[in-house]
């Protein structure tokens, strides 16, 4: 398991970023592990992004986006970023 970025862990906008993509997901009626599976992304990780533990990628918040059904400038448009 990844542990959380002691960097970056609790930065505003990674917290932001990931209670979106939870309240996306919940909305959306996904579970998290469903998420995580269908974007590539291991299971503890994606919880890490949702509390905004990771300073997730590009790369990783595209695959999110898209299994979300979303494009990626409107997850950071609802995220307020």
């Amino acid at each position: 398991m990844a542990k959380p970025s002691a960097k970056h862990a609790g930065n505003p906008a990674l917290i932001r970023i990931g209670k979106t993509i939870r309240k996306i997901r919940a909305d959306r009626k996904i579970s998290q592990e469903a998420l995580a599976y269908e974007a590539g992304i291991d299971r503890s990780y994606m919880g890490g992004i949702e509390r905004g533990e990771h300073n997730i990628t590009i790369i990783n918040l595209m695959k999110v986006a898209s299994q979300l059904d979303i494009k990626l400038s409107k997850l950071l448009e609802k995220a307020d970023l």
